[in-house]
């Protein structure tokens, strides 16, 4: 029997340094009802170069830390303005933090980020590590999203599913009935930001506009795809942000852009071999969706339709931070947040860390 549904906050923050994501839901860890509140709050400037020197492991790390839970306070207190609720009507908050490190392999991630520090600015319990006891367990901490995916297939009524979530890695959560296999495909959109930031200064290719203008090097995207290990790993598996390079030469900004997102879009078509299945659909998530050249090349290369979370009626922006709003809730109730075929865990676990806001009553 499920337990009474609390009202979360989920806030994530992605290795492309954009800001935070809140995101408001109500569940029991089982159920979902979500609400449409969902803000982004960007960095400042400062903020972004304090964490993007932090990457890696470097940089001042106690300052981004506390930075990182001010932020994140400032991003609570904006959703609940919006929202029109108070500190008392949210039962926690799930804080991912920033990843920094991830290495997988080597059983090691980090996040950063002071949850004691945000439980008291915001006067909210909070709920944080969310990724150490799987690692503990032998799973690689990632990717943690793939529960709350299939809480939402569930009501597409379409088997079996792909939710594809591109960020500045590409992941994919395969759902059929209640069978889940997850893992990360290759690079998201990481490799092409980091182009297009060099050649042009722009963040990244608005919609795609530059990689249409060019000529795909397949011979570049094979050499990747051909020689680097990690594609001949079996699933489940995960990427750091920075695993891959790619020598693109004295290639125009137009062709490395195409190149760059070719080999997203062919990692994510050789990744459904790994599938029990192919999928009837692909529900495309993350700022990868707002590529169109992106998504037209996915659907030259995969089997089933492919569309933006927002034909289903899913917010692809928060969809991050609403599961871990959600998984923080399951954390509360000891419910596992992964599964030995989503992280390589050796059985279902739970995790996350929880700190009380010592608000009186409390």
């Amino acid at each position: 029997m499920s337990s009474t549904l609390k009202i979360a906050i989920g806030l994530m923050s992605g290795t492309s340094l954009d800001g935070v994501d809140a995101a408001l839901l109500r569940t029991d860890g089982e159920v979902v009802e979500r609400t449409g509140q969902a803000l982004t709050l960007p960095y400042d400037p400062a903020t972004r170069e304090i964490l993007r020197v932090c990457l890696g492991g470097g940089g001042d790390v106690p300052l981004a830390s506390r930075l990182l839970a001010e932020r994140h306070a400032d991003a609570v207190g904006a959703l609940l303005a919006r929202a029109g609720l108070g500190a008392t009507d949210i039962d926690v908050l799930g804080f991912h933090g920033q990843t920094i490190s991830h290495r997988p392999t080597e059983g090691l991630t980090w996040q950063i980020g002071d949850g004691a520090r945000l439980a008291e600015l915001t006067g909210i319990d909070v709920v944080d590590d969310f990724r150490s006891r799987d690692v503990a367990a032998g799973g690689e901490g990632a990717p943690l999203a793939p529960l709350y995916h299939a809480a939402l297939v569930r009501d597409l009524g379409e088997a079996p599913v792909a939710v594809l979530n591109i960020g500045g890695v590409g992941n994919v959560t395969w759902i059929s009935g209640e069978e889940i296999v997850a893992f990360d495909t290759g690079p998201g959109g990481a490799l092409l930001d980091d182009w297009v930031l060099h050649r042009t200064g722009a963040p990244f290719d608005e919609a795609g506009a530059l990689a249409a203008e060019g000529r795909v090097h397949q011979d570049r995207v094979d050499a990747v795809l051909d020689n680097d290990p990690y594609f001949k790993r079996p699933a489940p598996k995960s990427l750091d942000r920075d695993a891959f390079s790619v020598d693109l030469g004295n290639l125009s900004t137009s062709d490395g852009a195409a190149t760059l997102l070719a080999l997203t879009a062919t990692s994510v078509a050789r990744a459904e071999n790994l599938l029990p299945e192919a999928p009837v659909c692909w529900v495309v998530c993350g700022g990868g969706r707002h590529n169109h050249t992106l998504l037209k090349a996915l659907g030259e290369r995969v089997s089933g339709k492919v569309q933006a979370a927002e034909a289903f009626g899913w917010d692809g922006d928060a969809l991050e931070a609403e599961a871990f709003a959600y998984l923080a809730v399951r954390s509360l109730r000891g419910l596992p947040l992964s599964l030995p075929s989503t992280t390589g865990c050796s059985a279902p676990v739970t995790g996350g860390a929880l700190h009380h806001s010592g608000t009186p009553g409390e």
